[in-house]
């Protein structure tokens, strides 16, 4: 059943791609929403094709960051105002929002083996945020979440954008850790 539901995945991860990088191009990569996607496809073709404990290393680090981009996705950015129809139900956002992270989540937790390195996902989601926070101060970006625009907000409230993301990587990435 994994792997039908892993093939499922990758289907939905080509369907959001598609629509992705014919809007965005390149700056697909600014995206940790985009990042953690290209992580799941990765993960599942990994699972499909050769199994083993790569995989689950693999797979462990995308349900930590599918479950931090569907987070930050309806506890965040839905209530600042992206909407929720547009954000989980339409354009990429159906499948990178939504249908990606609760079937390979759900593939991950009840399916499939298990294997946790609790700072692998913190690790690799600081990075991405202090590089994105850096471009935006020296004015290099704009975005693309409002919490890295730091020339656009106090620096009380980076701290806290920063300590609030930090804690809830580390809070998913213990909790899924925990399964294995």
């Amino acid at each position: 059943m994994a792997q039908i539901i892993n093939a499922l995945v990758i289907c939905f991860e080509i369907l959001g791609f598609r629509v992705s990088i014919s809007r965005r191009k390149a700056s697909i990569f600014a995206f940790y929403t985009q990042l953690s996607n290209l992580v799941t496809l990765f993960s599942s073709v990994l699972f499909l094709a050769a199994g083993g404990q790569m995989a689950a290393i693999m797979r462990y680090l995308s349900t930590c960051m599918l479950t931090m981009t569907f987070m930050v996705t309806l506890f965040v950015l839905v209530p600042m105002g992206g909407g929720f129809k547009k954000l989980m139900l339409s354009g990429n956002g159906l499948y990178h929002h939504t249908l990606c992270p609760i079937f390979s989540v759900l593939s991950y937790v009840c399916l499939e083996p298990h294997a946790g390195v609790w700072l692998i996902p913190v690790a690799v989601t600081m990075v991405y945020g202090l590089i994105m926070m850096l471009l935006n101060g020296l004015g290099r970006y704009d975005g693309p979440y409002p919490f890295f625009r730091v020339r656009n907000q106090s620096v009380m409230a980076t701290i806290l954008w920063t300590l609030v993301l930090f804690l809830l990587i580390s809070a998913v990435s213990l909790f899924f850790a925990r399964l294995g």
